[in-house]
Protein backbone atom coordinates (compact mmCIF):
# COMPACT_ATOMS: atom_id res chain seq x y z
CA UNK A 1 0.00 0.00 0.00
CA UNK A 2 2.83 2.48 0.74
CA UNK A 3 4.53 1.94 -2.49
CA UNK A 4 1.41 2.55 -4.45
CA UNK A 5 0.85 5.86 -2.85
CA UNK A 6 4.22 6.85 -3.04
CA UNK A 7 3.88 5.99 -7.07
CA UNK A 8 0.81 8.15 -7.01
CA UNK A 9 2.63 10.98 -5.19
CA UNK A 10 4.80 11.12 -8.07
CA UNK A 11 4.10 14.82 -9.97
CA UNK A 12 3.13 15.24 -13.93
CA UNK A 13 6.40 16.61 -14.64
CA UNK A 14 8.30 13.93 -12.91
CA UNK A 15 5.92 11.55 -15.17
CA UNK A 16 6.77 12.99 -17.94
CA UNK A 17 10.50 12.72 -17.88
CA UNK A 18 10.24 9.31 -17.14
CA UNK A 19 7.75 8.27 -20.22
CA UNK A 20 9.80 10.07 -22.13
CA UNK A 21 13.21 9.13 -21.15
CA UNK A 22 13.61 6.38 -24.26
CA UNK A 23 12.23 8.07 -26.58
CA UNK A 24 14.41 11.65 -26.06
CA UNK A 25 17.15 9.09 -25.90
CA UNK A 26 16.06 7.39 -28.84
CA UNK A 27 16.42 10.96 -30.58
CA UNK A 28 19.39 11.97 -29.43
CA UNK A 29 20.71 9.42 -31.02
CA UNK A 30 18.88 10.18 -34.36
CA UNK A 31 20.64 13.74 -34.29
CA UNK A 32 23.97 12.47 -34.69
CA UNK A 33 22.89 11.03 -38.73
CA UNK A 34 23.23 13.63 -41.35
CA UNK A 35 22.22 11.36 -44.09
CA UNK A 36 19.00 9.29 -44.87
CA UNK A 37 21.95 6.02 -45.53
CA UNK A 38 22.77 5.36 -42.33
CA UNK A 39 21.25 2.83 -41.05
CA UNK A 40 18.19 2.09 -39.19
CA UNK A 41 17.43 -0.89 -37.84
CA UNK A 42 14.38 -2.92 -37.19
CA UNK A 43 15.60 -2.85 -33.01
CA UNK A 44 15.83 1.41 -33.50
CA UNK A 45 12.58 1.26 -35.59
CA UNK A 46 11.01 -1.11 -32.80
CA UNK A 47 12.29 1.06 -29.94
CA UNK A 48 11.08 4.56 -31.75
CA UNK A 49 7.76 2.59 -31.93
CA UNK A 50 7.19 1.23 -28.91
CA UNK A 51 8.68 4.99 -27.19
CA UNK A 52 6.45 7.36 -28.52
CA UNK A 53 3.36 4.93 -28.29
CA UNK A 54 4.10 4.69 -24.55
CA UNK A 55 4.37 8.75 -24.48
CA UNK A 56 1.38 9.51 -26.32
CA UNK A 57 -0.63 7.37 -24.64
CA UNK A 58 0.48 8.91 -21.17
CA UNK A 59 0.01 12.80 -22.85
CA UNK A 60 -3.55 11.60 -24.39
CA UNK A 61 -4.79 10.38 -20.69
CA UNK A 62 -3.49 13.79 -19.69
CA UNK A 63 -5.16 16.12 -21.96
CA UNK A 64 -2.57 16.98 -24.82
CA UNK A 65 -4.24 17.12 -27.22
CA UNK A 66 -6.62 19.93 -25.68
CA UNK A 67 -3.55 21.85 -24.60
CA UNK A 68 -2.15 24.46 -26.47
CA UNK A 69 1.05 24.08 -24.71
CA UNK A 70 1.63 20.55 -25.05
CA UNK A 71 -0.12 19.60 -28.38
CA UNK A 72 2.49 20.28 -30.71
CA UNK A 73 5.24 17.72 -28.17
CA UNK A 74 2.22 15.11 -28.15
CA UNK A 75 1.79 15.41 -32.36
CA UNK A 76 5.31 15.00 -32.75
CA UNK A 77 5.56 11.24 -31.14
CA UNK A 78 2.09 10.51 -33.07
CA UNK A 79 4.52 11.55 -36.28
CA UNK A 80 7.08 9.02 -34.97
CA UNK A 81 5.00 6.35 -34.20
CA UNK A 82 3.34 5.89 -37.35
CA UNK A 83 6.82 7.10 -39.60
CA UNK A 84 8.42 4.34 -37.52
CA UNK A 85 6.08 1.30 -38.14
CA UNK A 86 6.10 2.62 -41.85
CA UNK A 87 9.67 2.32 -41.75
CA UNK A 88 9.51 -1.46 -39.76
CA UNK A 89 7.49 -2.76 -42.48
CA UNK A 90 9.49 -1.50 -45.14
CA UNK A 91 12.74 -2.67 -43.55
CA UNK A 92 11.05 -6.29 -42.64
CA UNK A 93 10.25 -6.14 -46.50
CA UNK A 94 13.59 -5.50 -47.56
CA UNK A 95 15.27 -8.24 -45.06
CA UNK A 96 12.65 -10.82 -46.44
CA UNK A 97 12.68 -9.79 -50.20
CA UNK A 98 15.58 -12.87 -51.22
CA UNK A 99 13.01 -15.43 -49.78
CA UNK A 100 9.81 -14.04 -51.51
CA UNK A 101 10.49 -15.27 -54.64
CA UNK A 102 9.15 -12.22 -56.61
CA UNK A 103 9.16 -11.35 -60.23
CA UNK A 104 11.08 -7.87 -60.30
CA UNK A 105 12.19 -7.73 -57.59
CA UNK A 106 15.25 -5.78 -57.97
CA UNK A 107 13.13 -2.59 -59.52
CA UNK A 108 10.92 -3.17 -56.38
CA UNK A 109 13.34 -3.45 -53.88
CA UNK A 110 15.05 -0.02 -55.40
CA UNK A 111 12.08 1.38 -55.24
CA UNK A 112 11.85 0.20 -51.47
CA UNK A 113 14.93 1.94 -50.58
CA UNK A 114 13.49 4.97 -51.78
CA UNK A 115 10.79 5.11 -49.82
CA UNK A 116 12.18 3.92 -47.03
CA UNK A 117 15.06 6.83 -47.42
CA UNK A 118 11.89 9.29 -47.45
CA UNK A 119 10.99 7.53 -43.87
CA UNK A 120 14.64 7.88 -42.40
CA UNK A 121 14.85 11.89 -43.93
CA UNK A 122 11.52 12.98 -41.69
CA UNK A 123 12.73 11.21 -38.38
CA UNK A 124 16.21 12.75 -38.82
CA UNK A 125 14.47 16.00 -39.26
CA UNK A 126 11.74 15.45 -36.78
CA UNK A 127 14.51 14.67 -33.86
CA UNK A 128 16.05 18.18 -33.25
CA UNK A 129 12.49 19.59 -33.60
CA UNK A 130 11.30 17.50 -30.81
CA UNK A 131 14.29 17.48 -28.54
CA UNK A 132 13.77 21.47 -28.97
CA UNK A 133 10.48 21.05 -27.85
CA UNK A 134 11.35 18.76 -24.54
CA UNK A 135 13.09 21.27 -23.71
CA UNK A 136 11.13 24.54 -23.62
CA UNK A 137 8.49 22.23 -22.00
CA UNK A 138 11.62 21.40 -19.27
CA UNK A 139 11.70 17.83 -20.30
CA UNK A 140 15.21 16.73 -18.92
CA UNK A 141 17.33 15.44 -21.74
CA UNK A 142 18.93 11.56 -21.18
CA UNK A 143 22.88 12.22 -20.24
CA UNK A 144 23.54 8.70 -21.14
CA UNK A 145 23.45 8.17 -24.98
CA UNK A 146 22.61 4.99 -27.18
CA UNK A 147 25.31 3.55 -29.78
CA UNK A 148 25.10 1.68 -32.80
CA UNK A 149 25.54 -1.67 -30.41
CA UNK A 150 22.71 -0.89 -29.15
CA UNK A 151 20.79 -1.17 -32.68
CA UNK A 152 22.22 -3.96 -34.41
CA UNK A 153 20.46 -5.26 -37.61
CA UNK A 154 18.32 -8.67 -37.41
CA UNK A 155 20.52 -10.48 -40.56
CA UNK A 156 23.41 -12.48 -39.92
CA UNK A 157 25.86 -14.96 -42.00
CA UNK A 158 24.46 -17.64 -40.20
CA UNK A 159 20.93 -19.90 -40.20
CA UNK A 160 20.17 -22.66 -37.95
CA UNK A 161 20.12 -26.35 -39.32
CA UNK A 162 16.66 -27.13 -41.39
CA UNK A 163 15.26 -30.10 -39.49
CA UNK A 164 11.38 -29.58 -40.04
CA UNK A 165 9.96 -30.75 -43.06
CA UNK A 166 7.03 -29.51 -44.87
CA UNK A 167 4.83 -33.69 -44.79
CA UNK A 168 0.89 -34.72 -45.05
CA UNK A 169 0.42 -33.28 -48.46
CA UNK A 170 -2.64 -34.91 -48.76
CA UNK A 171 -3.72 -33.49 -45.49
CA UNK A 172 -2.88 -29.56 -46.88
CA UNK A 173 -4.52 -29.74 -49.87
CA UNK A 174 -8.45 -28.75 -48.35
CA UNK A 175 -6.18 -25.91 -47.03
CA UNK A 176 -4.51 -25.03 -50.01
CA UNK A 177 -7.34 -24.66 -52.25
CA UNK A 178 -9.27 -22.30 -49.58
CA UNK A 179 -6.11 -20.48 -49.27
CA UNK A 180 -5.72 -20.35 -53.26
CA UNK A 181 -9.09 -19.24 -53.54
CA UNK A 182 -9.48 -16.57 -51.21
CA UNK A 183 -6.64 -14.67 -52.35
CA UNK A 184 -7.90 -14.69 -56.02
CA UNK A 185 -11.38 -13.69 -54.33
CA UNK A 186 -9.53 -10.31 -52.11
CA UNK A 187 -7.30 -9.72 -55.39
CA UNK A 188 -10.42 -9.10 -57.69
CA UNK A 189 -12.18 -7.27 -54.55
CA UNK A 190 -9.02 -4.77 -54.70
CA UNK A 191 -9.51 -4.10 -58.34
CA UNK A 192 -11.74 -1.26 -56.86
CA UNK A 193 -8.83 0.50 -55.94
CA UNK A 194 -6.39 -0.49 -58.22
CA UNK A 195 -3.41 1.69 -59.18
CA UNK A 196 -1.33 -0.17 -62.38
CA UNK A 197 0.73 2.63 -63.34
CA UNK A 198 2.20 5.70 -61.68
CA UNK A 199 -0.02 8.66 -61.69
CA UNK A 200 0.34 12.47 -60.58
CA UNK A 201 -0.18 14.62 -57.50
CA UNK A 202 -3.17 15.72 -58.92
CA UNK A 203 -4.82 12.26 -59.12
CA UNK A 204 -3.41 11.02 -55.87
CA UNK A 205 -5.05 13.87 -54.25
CA UNK A 206 -8.18 12.60 -55.80
CA UNK A 207 -7.01 8.60 -54.75
CA UNK A 208 -7.05 10.05 -51.16
CA UNK A 209 -8.86 10.17 -48.79
CA UNK A 210 -12.21 9.42 -50.79
CA UNK A 211 -11.32 6.27 -52.60
CA UNK A 212 -7.61 5.54 -50.64
CA UNK A 213 -8.02 5.82 -46.89
CA UNK A 214 -6.91 3.98 -44.04
CA UNK A 215 -9.76 2.36 -43.33
CA UNK A 216 -10.41 0.46 -46.60
CA UNK A 217 -6.28 -0.30 -46.70
CA UNK A 218 -6.81 -1.48 -42.98
CA UNK A 219 -9.74 -3.37 -44.35
CA UNK A 220 -7.76 -5.72 -46.82
CA UNK A 221 -4.66 -5.80 -44.75
CA UNK A 222 -6.89 -7.80 -42.40
CA UNK A 223 -8.07 -10.50 -45.15
CA UNK A 224 -4.29 -10.79 -45.94
CA UNK A 225 -3.48 -11.10 -42.83
CA UNK A 226 -5.68 -13.99 -42.28
CA UNK A 227 -4.96 -15.88 -45.45
CA UNK A 228 -1.18 -15.44 -44.05
CA UNK A 229 -2.01 -17.09 -40.69
CA UNK A 230 -4.15 -19.83 -42.22
CA UNK A 231 -1.03 -20.46 -44.74
CA UNK A 232 1.91 -20.49 -41.92
CA UNK A 233 -0.73 -22.62 -39.52
CA UNK A 234 -2.18 -25.26 -41.94
CA UNK A 235 0.03 -25.70 -45.46
CA UNK A 236 3.42 -24.72 -44.58
CA UNK A 237 5.27 -23.68 -40.93
CA UNK A 238 8.97 -24.22 -41.34
CA UNK A 239 9.63 -20.95 -43.30
CA UNK A 240 10.99 -19.98 -47.06
CA UNK A 241 13.76 -21.37 -47.53
CA UNK A 242 12.89 -25.19 -48.67
CA UNK A 243 10.46 -27.56 -49.59
CA UNK A 244 7.01 -26.50 -52.20
CA UNK A 245 8.98 -23.64 -54.20
CA UNK A 246 5.69 -22.86 -55.97
CA UNK A 247 3.40 -22.79 -52.63
CA UNK A 248 6.81 -20.81 -50.92
CA UNK A 249 6.21 -18.26 -53.88
CA UNK A 250 2.34 -17.74 -53.22
CA UNK A 251 3.29 -16.84 -49.67
CA UNK A 252 5.73 -14.92 -51.04
CA UNK A 253 3.25 -12.74 -52.89
CA UNK A 254 0.84 -12.29 -50.03
CA UNK A 255 3.38 -11.63 -47.59
CA UNK A 256 5.15 -9.20 -48.95
CA UNK A 257 1.16 -7.43 -49.72
CA UNK A 258 0.43 -7.75 -45.88
CA UNK A 259 3.61 -6.05 -45.13
CA UNK A 260 2.77 -3.27 -47.79
CA UNK A 261 -0.88 -2.83 -46.63
CA UNK A 262 0.54 -2.02 -43.37
CA UNK A 263 2.93 0.59 -44.31
CA UNK A 264 0.46 2.19 -46.67
CA UNK A 265 -2.00 2.18 -43.76
CA UNK A 266 0.44 3.91 -40.91
CA UNK A 267 1.27 7.00 -43.38
CA UNK A 268 -2.33 7.09 -44.67
CA UNK A 269 -3.27 7.32 -41.12
CA UNK A 270 -0.42 10.11 -40.18
CA UNK A 271 -1.45 11.89 -43.48
CA UNK A 272 -4.80 12.02 -42.77
CA UNK A 273 -5.26 12.46 -39.00
CA UNK A 274 -2.43 14.68 -38.63
CA UNK A 275 -1.51 16.88 -41.87
CA UNK A 276 -4.82 16.80 -44.38
CA UNK A 277 -7.62 17.62 -41.37
CA UNK A 278 -6.29 20.39 -39.66
CA UNK A 279 -9.43 21.19 -38.05
CA UNK A 280 -11.08 24.17 -36.92
CA UNK A 281 -8.62 25.32 -34.26
CA UNK A 282 -6.01 27.70 -34.96
CA UNK A 283 -3.46 25.30 -32.56
CA UNK A 284 -4.10 22.32 -34.78
CA UNK A 285 -3.54 24.17 -38.42
CA UNK A 286 -0.42 25.88 -36.79
CA UNK A 287 0.70 22.58 -35.60
CA UNK A 288 -0.33 21.18 -38.74
CA UNK A 289 2.04 23.57 -40.90
CA UNK A 290 4.70 22.79 -38.63
CA UNK A 291 4.69 18.93 -39.66
CA UNK A 292 4.34 19.45 -43.10
CA UNK A 293 7.31 21.55 -43.22
CA UNK A 294 9.02 18.34 -41.55
CA UNK A 295 7.36 15.58 -43.19
CA UNK A 296 6.49 17.10 -46.44
CA UNK A 297 3.11 15.45 -47.53
CA UNK A 298 3.47 15.04 -51.21
CA UNK A 299 6.35 13.00 -50.68
CA UNK A 300 4.52 10.81 -48.06
CA UNK A 301 1.99 11.02 -50.66
CA UNK A 302 3.63 9.90 -53.77
CA UNK A 303 5.69 7.05 -51.87
CA UNK A 304 2.24 5.77 -50.20
CA UNK A 305 0.43 5.61 -53.91
CA UNK A 306 3.06 5.32 -56.25
CA UNK A 307 5.02 2.91 -54.35
CA UNK A 308 2.95 0.94 -52.03
CA UNK A 309 -0.56 1.28 -53.63
CA UNK A 310 1.34 0.22 -57.00
CA UNK A 311 3.33 -2.71 -55.84
CA UNK A 312 0.44 -4.22 -53.90
CA UNK A 313 -1.15 -4.40 -57.24
CA UNK A 314 1.03 -5.72 -59.00
CA UNK A 315 1.93 -8.32 -57.05
CA UNK A 316 -1.80 -9.40 -55.71
CA UNK A 317 -2.48 -9.73 -60.02
CA UNK A 318 1.21 -11.99 -60.30
CA UNK A 319 -0.66 -13.76 -57.10
CA UNK A 320 -3.78 -14.17 -58.55
CA UNK A 321 -2.08 -16.26 -61.65
CA UNK A 322 0.05 -18.07 -59.49
CA UNK A 323 -2.97 -18.98 -56.82
CA UNK A 324 -5.12 -20.18 -59.92
CA UNK A 325 -2.46 -22.27 -60.99
CA UNK A 326 -1.96 -23.74 -57.53
CA UNK A 327 -5.88 -24.39 -57.32
CA UNK A 328 -6.50 -26.34 -60.35
CA UNK A 329 -3.69 -28.23 -59.47
CA UNK A 330 -5.02 -29.18 -56.10
CA UNK A 331 -9.16 -28.92 -56.48
CA UNK A 332 -10.79 -32.32 -56.00
CA UNK A 333 -12.67 -32.86 -59.90
CA UNK A 334 -15.35 -34.44 -60.11
CA UNK A 335 -18.32 -34.55 -62.74
CA UNK A 336 -22.24 -33.59 -62.90
CA UNK A 337 -25.24 -34.59 -65.29
CA UNK A 338 -27.87 -31.81 -65.41
CA UNK A 339 -30.92 -30.73 -67.16
CA UNK A 340 -30.42 -27.42 -69.33
CA UNK A 341 -32.76 -24.44 -68.11
CA UNK A 342 -35.68 -25.05 -68.80
CA UNK A 343 -37.57 -23.08 -71.58
CA UNK A 344 -35.52 -20.80 -72.88
CA UNK A 345 -31.92 -22.86 -72.37
CA UNK A 346 -28.50 -20.70 -71.51
CA UNK A 347 -29.69 -17.39 -72.04
CA UNK A 348 -28.16 -14.46 -69.95
CA UNK A 349 -29.58 -15.15 -66.35
CA UNK A 350 -29.01 -18.56 -65.97
CA UNK A 351 -25.84 -18.46 -67.30
CA UNK A 352 -24.94 -15.27 -64.95
CA UNK A 353 -25.32 -17.47 -62.19
CA UNK A 354 -23.34 -20.74 -63.33
CA UNK A 355 -20.53 -18.20 -64.09
CA UNK A 356 -21.20 -16.70 -60.30
CA UNK A 357 -20.41 -20.08 -58.47
CA UNK A 358 -17.58 -21.02 -60.46
CA UNK A 359 -16.02 -17.48 -59.94
CA UNK A 360 -17.12 -17.64 -56.13
CA UNK A 361 -14.78 -21.15 -56.02
CA UNK A 362 -12.65 -19.83 -58.58
CA UNK A 363 -11.64 -23.31 -59.21
CA UNK A 364 -11.58 -24.53 -63.28
CA UNK A 365 -15.36 -26.17 -64.71
CA UNK A 366 -16.19 -26.75 -67.88
CA UNK A 367 -19.46 -26.82 -69.72
CA UNK A 368 -19.18 -30.07 -71.87
CA UNK A 369 -21.33 -30.04 -74.63
CA UNK A 370 -20.44 -33.23 -77.05
CA UNK A 371 -16.46 -32.76 -77.84
CA UNK A 372 -16.65 -28.78 -77.23
CA UNK A 373 -16.03 -27.36 -73.91
CA UNK A 374 -16.76 -24.27 -72.95
CA UNK A 375 -15.59 -22.24 -69.40
CA UNK A 376 -18.25 -22.37 -66.98
CA UNK A 377 -16.58 -18.99 -65.63
CA UNK A 378 -17.47 -16.53 -68.80
CA UNK A 379 -21.13 -15.73 -69.14
CA UNK A 380 -20.23 -15.21 -73.17
CA UNK A 381 -18.92 -19.20 -72.84
CA UNK A 382 -22.03 -20.35 -71.66
CA UNK A 383 -24.35 -18.50 -74.21
CA UNK A 384 -22.45 -19.55 -77.24
CA UNK A 385 -22.67 -23.29 -75.34
CA UNK A 386 -26.13 -22.13 -75.04
CA UNK A 387 -26.66 -21.63 -79.02
CA UNK A 388 -25.23 -25.09 -79.71
CA UNK A 389 -27.31 -26.79 -77.31
CA UNK A 390 -30.41 -25.21 -78.70
CA UNK A 391 -29.52 -26.23 -81.77
CA UNK A 392 -28.86 -29.62 -81.65
CA UNK A 393 -31.40 -30.09 -79.62
CA UNK A 394 -29.61 -31.27 -76.66
CA UNK A 395 -31.56 -31.69 -73.12
CA UNK A 396 -29.10 -32.60 -70.82
CA UNK A 397 -25.31 -31.62 -70.03
CA UNK A 398 -22.38 -32.53 -68.32
CA UNK A 399 -20.54 -30.34 -66.02
CA UNK A 400 -16.63 -31.20 -65.22
CA UNK A 401 -14.23 -29.74 -62.80
CA UNK A 402 -14.17 -28.54 -59.32
CA UNK A 403 -16.47 -30.17 -57.17
CA UNK A 404 -17.12 -27.48 -54.67
CA UNK A 405 -18.59 -25.13 -57.59
CA UNK A 406 -20.07 -29.01 -59.59
CA UNK A 407 -22.18 -28.86 -55.80
CA UNK A 408 -24.26 -25.84 -56.22
CA UNK A 409 -24.33 -26.01 -59.96
CA UNK A 410 -26.51 -29.14 -59.05
CA UNK A 411 -28.48 -27.12 -56.60
CA UNK A 412 -29.22 -24.33 -59.35
CA UNK A 413 -30.08 -27.10 -61.82
CA UNK A 414 -32.68 -28.39 -59.69
CA UNK A 415 -34.83 -24.71 -59.16
CA UNK A 416 -34.55 -24.57 -63.03
CA UNK A 417 -31.11 -22.04 -62.71
CA UNK A 418 -33.44 -19.86 -60.67
CA UNK A 419 -36.24 -18.87 -63.06
CA UNK A 420 -39.52 -20.15 -63.91
CA UNK A 421 -40.61 -21.11 -67.71
CA UNK A 422 -41.61 -17.51 -68.29
CA UNK A 423 -37.82 -16.71 -67.57
CA UNK A 424 -38.80 -14.49 -64.91
CA UNK A 425 -36.52 -14.85 -61.48
CA UNK A 426 -38.10 -17.47 -58.81
CA UNK A 427 -36.07 -17.41 -54.99
CA UNK A 428 -32.50 -19.50 -54.97
CA UNK A 429 -32.05 -22.01 -52.24
CA UNK A 430 -30.43 -20.79 -48.92
CA UNK A 431 -27.05 -22.29 -49.75
CA UNK A 432 -26.86 -20.23 -52.86
CA UNK A 433 -27.34 -16.72 -50.65
CA UNK A 434 -24.17 -15.44 -52.40
CA UNK A 435 -25.33 -15.01 -55.55
CA UNK A 436 -28.04 -12.26 -54.24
Amino acid sequence: MQLELLACDISFGERVRIFSRDYLKSCKYITRFDSPKYLFTKKLFSTLIGSSQVLEDFLDFHGAKNNSDWYFYRELAAAVRHLSLGGYCLTHISNRLIFYDLKDSETFNAQGTETLDFVRSALIHLAPVILSEAERLQIAIPVDEYTMADFPGVTTSEQLAYDIYDTNKDLQKKNIVKIASDLIQISGNFDSLGLFEPVDMDEIRRLVPDKVNEVEIRRFEMLVHNLQSSFDTYVIHGGYRFGDRKLKALRGHFSVVFHLLQMIGRLLHFYERHLHEAGYKSIYKQVQELLAALVNPEQLLDRTINYGLYWVCYYLNNGRRLAQEILNENIERGAIEVGIPQKLGFHSRPSLLVAKIVQHYSGQVELVVGQDRFDASSVLDLQWAGGKINKEGILRVTFEGDVRALADIEILASVNYGEDSMGKGVPLPKALDYLR
